[in-house]
């Protein structure tokens, strides 16, 4: 999932990306469209080639959000999205055909902020904090070209600062006990990295007989996959190569248990409504209940009538002893 205000560069980095073109069609909203424009929840599939490897991917953008002068719960619609994909893998996991479950969850989030601030704004500190429990979040500096490097370092250590004041959770690289030290190094490298700063292009330049994703400027060439401009060569190994598979344990293990926990909790505090064959059982229960209650009651009647009738045959002897008592007298 990509998410961001309009402007930043979400498409052009997918596209960059995955070497695609998935927004061919797209039309730009002019400003009178964006006034009142909601968020959109929009899906793409693109299978890819990774060393051999066939990928089929679902890329979810959202366009609209941040988009509108009052941004107030503009993160609902994607809140709820990604409570829907919760739901119904959860539905599907409690039916018949577990087998053959279609696994629709969002494991990454892609978090677009804008450079030319000083940090995070309101919306994206209550954006991320109303997804963090429930969605990998990586944090994500757009258009990084128009920063200086120093300007990057600083805007960077802001960014961290501020997550950190506000108790956001994002993504974090698996320590784990490997021995494989360039694994180590690279997860070390990736924590330092954090949030990527990126460019995106779908263009390519002519460089020393060289052909090359960029960006042509007066002053120079930015080009997309050199470590040395940015850091869109790091976040995409991580997305595709190395970290794949790690964000979507983290979704199944963490934020999708999670989710899980709070449907059983509130499962067990309803009432289950039957209906169906259930409810032609609970009718026979009932009828069964009732039946019981009727001889749990004859029951006690006949030992009712049983005492009573033991009262009186003790009075009845009591009385012929009686009469026999005053007979012999007489004589």
């Amino acid at each position: 999932m990509v998410v961001g205000e309009s402007g930043l560069g979400k498409s052009t980095l997918v596209n960059s990306l995955f070497l695609t073109d998935l927004y061919s069609d797209k039309a730009i909203p002019s400003a009178e469209e964006r006034i009142n424009k909601t968020v959109d929840i929009e899906r793409s599939s693109v299978d890819i080639e990774e060393c051999g490897v066939k990928l089929r991917l679902t890329v979810v953008d959202t366009p609209g959000f941040g988009d509108q002068l009052n941004g107030l719960n503009s993160w609902q619609p994607i809140v709820k999205y990604v409570d829907d994909q919760f739901n119904q893998y959860y539905r599907d996991e409690s039916g018949l055909n577990r087998k053959n479950i279609i696994d629709n969850r969002i494991h990454c989030c892609l978090y677009f902020i804008s450079p030319y601030g000083h940090g995070l704004r309101p919306i994206d500190v209550q954006f991320m904090k109303a997804l963090h429990k429930k969605v990998n979040i990586v944090p994500v500096i757009a258009k990084a070209d128009c920063l200086t490097k120093t300007e990057v370092k600083i805007l960077k250590s802001k960014i961290i600062d501020e997550i950190e004041e506000h108790d956001i959770t994002i993504y974090q690289f698996p320590e784990g006990e490997s021995d494989d030290e360039e694994f180590k190094q690279q997860n070390l490298e990736l924590k330092g990295s954090i949030p990527f700063a990126v460019i995106g292009s779908n263009t390519t330049i002519d460089v020393n007989g060289k052909k090359v994703r960029g960006r042509l400027y007066p002053w120079g060439i930015t080009e997309v996959e050199n470590p040395a401009h940015c850091d869109f060569g790091m976040l995409r190994n991580m997305l595709i190569r190395t970290h794949m598979q790690d964000l979507k344990e983290v979704t199944g293990d963490v934020h999708y248990e999670n989710y899980r926990l709070q449907c059983i909790k509130s499962d067990n505090a309803t009432p289950v409504k039957r209906t169906g064959r259930m409810k032609r059982e609970s009718v026979i229960i009932e009828e069964n209940n009732e039946k019981d209650r009727m001889l749990l009651e004859k029951e006690e009647e006949l030992k009712k009538m049983q005492e009573m009738l033991k009262k009186m045959q003790a009075q009845m002897d009591q009385q012929n002893q009686n009469q026999n008592r005053s007979t012999t007298g007489i004589v």
